[in-house]
């Protein structure tokens, strides 16, 4: 019996637990964040747990607990780190010559005549997103330059009074009636994938963020195959072992939006046959590279 430490017990703690546990994999919630941790009597023993699913996403409390449990990740802090970059990753992909969106990183804080010179790249609207936030969280659309200013000296007042330890946000074209999706690729193989949608009434509302967190519905597909190459390719690339890939698809174009090294694992039938028995290896080979 292999026990595996997991960070959150949200959808996938919930989802993964008895398909793992019929595998001999024991999958245990390891708590570290919102709480005290006595560091000279920690709350984990390293001799608990045998390897750890995904590292923690606040990467302070991650680095407390990777101390403290000493054991190897699936998705560890580099490969976390990696994908929490999203200017890292397009450039990478870009260099590779993978698709994605046209993209400008801004190293904050620039003067507005250089924000000015952004704007002017674009045809508008653009999307202003934050380099290394989660959930589509202060992703903003900008349908003209005064709004794209404002949205700019937001982020500056917001930076100014929060140590985020990362000021720079990316501006990119907008991609009118994008479809979105999330594929899954584990260990360099595409295992499944989901369309992403709001209902239909949000998007009468104005809503175009098709994040599931922000109300949008994963329904699994059938991914074409050069899709899941694409998707592939990119995790290929990064080199993290078990990675979703965004793609947003127009008709005229697909790009790859954004990579997620934690990603939520969905239900079992929007996967491929054998998802679990593929995941239960992965865990296993990542036990044994200790």
């Amino acid at each position: 019996m292999i026990d595996l430490a997991v960070a959150n017990d949200k959808q996938t703690f919930r989802r993964m637990r008895e398909p793992l546990a019929e595998r001999d994999i024991q999958v245990h919630h390891v708590p570290v964040r919102e709480r005290t941790v006595a560091l000279g009597d920690p709350p984990w023993s390293p001799d608990d747990y045998d390897v750890g699913f995904v590292y923690p996403g606040r990467l302070m409390e991650g680095g407390v607990a990777d101390a403290l449990l000493e054991i190897p990740w699936l998705n560890d802090h580099e490969t976390v780190l990696t994908s929490r970059n999203k200017a890292e990753v397009l450039a990478r992909l870009e260099r590779a010559a993978l698709p994605v969106p046209d993209s400008v990183y801004v190293s904050n804080e620039v003067g507005e005549a250089e924000l000015v010179d952004v704007f002017e790249r674009f045809e508008p609207p653009v999307v202003v997103k934050p380099n290394s936030t989660t959930r589509g969280v202060g992703v903003a659309k900008a349908h003209d330059l005064d709004s794209f200013l404002g949205i700019c000296d937001y982020l500056s007042l917001v930076h100014d009074y929060k140590a985020t330890g990362d000021q720079s946000f990316l501006v990119q074209e907008y991609l009118p009636n994008a479809t979105d999706y999330r594929v899954m690729v584990l260990e360099g193989e595409y295992v499944g994938a989901v369309e992403r949608r709001l209902p239909d009434d949000a998007v009468r509302e104005g809503q175009w963020k098709h994040n599931v967190h922000r109300g949008a519905e994963a329904t699994g597909i059938d991914l074409p195959e050069p899709w899941r190459d694409l998707a592939e390719s990119v995790a290929a690339e990064l080199e993290i072992p078990f990675l979703g890939v965004d793609l947003l698809e127009t008709g005229e174009k697909l790009v790859i939006n954004e990579t997620n090294a934690r990603p939520t694992i969905d239900e079992e039938t929007k996967y491929e046959p054998r998802f679990y028995d593929r995941l239960a290896a992965a865990i296993r080979g990542a036990a044994e590279r200790d």
